[in-house]
């Protein structure tokens, strides 16, 4: 199992944070400085030039920006060497269902363990939301392709058949 970390600034609603419901089932590590957040980790990061890909398999550990998109640019992670964002997919919470690249930051938790081959991780960490297996059916297709790509640049490839 991959480790999971989550850098959360509080400007989500709590009754609706993903983060929050994974760290009472012990999924996820949950941080409240950019300075706890390993630098050995894999970042995810929707601002991120490079796309996730199977090729930056083996990591030591997942981190998402839980945050609100409206802050999401004045976070300084730009110095990150493991920065990713993940390809084109299409939300199942039910804040954003349907919009593309709007996911919460389990459903990214998710998408990522499936492109670096850890579905069974994926599935646990999706279980515990009534909406969570939703995500991986509208996302069947584009998941499976993007867990079999070699590298970013066909990542990219893939994800324009989709846009």
């Amino acid at each position: 199992m991959i480790p999971l970390y989550a850098f959360r600034d509080n400007s989500c609603d709590p009754r609706k944070c993903t983060v929050k419901r994974m760290e009472r089932s012990g999924l996820v590590k949950v941080l409240s400085k950019i300075s706890r957040i390993p630098r050995n980790t894999l970042l995810l990061d929707p601002t991120a030039e490079q796309a996730l890909s199977p090729a930056d398999r083996p990591v030591r550990s997942v981190t998402v920006l839980d945050c609100s998109w409206d802050i999401l640019e004045t976070i300084p992670v730009n110095s990150w060497r493991r920065r990713r964002a993940l390809p084109f997919l299409v939300a199942a919470n039910p804040v954003n269902f349907g919009r593309p690249w709007k996911l919460s930051s389990v459903e990214a938790f998710a998408a990522s363990l499936v492109i670096l081959g850890e579905w069974e991780q994926a599935s646990l960490v999706l279980e515990s939301l009534g909406w969570g297996r939703r995500f991986l059916e509208l996302n069947e297709e584009p998941l499976s392709l993007y867990s079999r790509a070699k590298n970013s640049q066909e990542i990219l490839q893939i994800q324009d058949y989709y846009i």
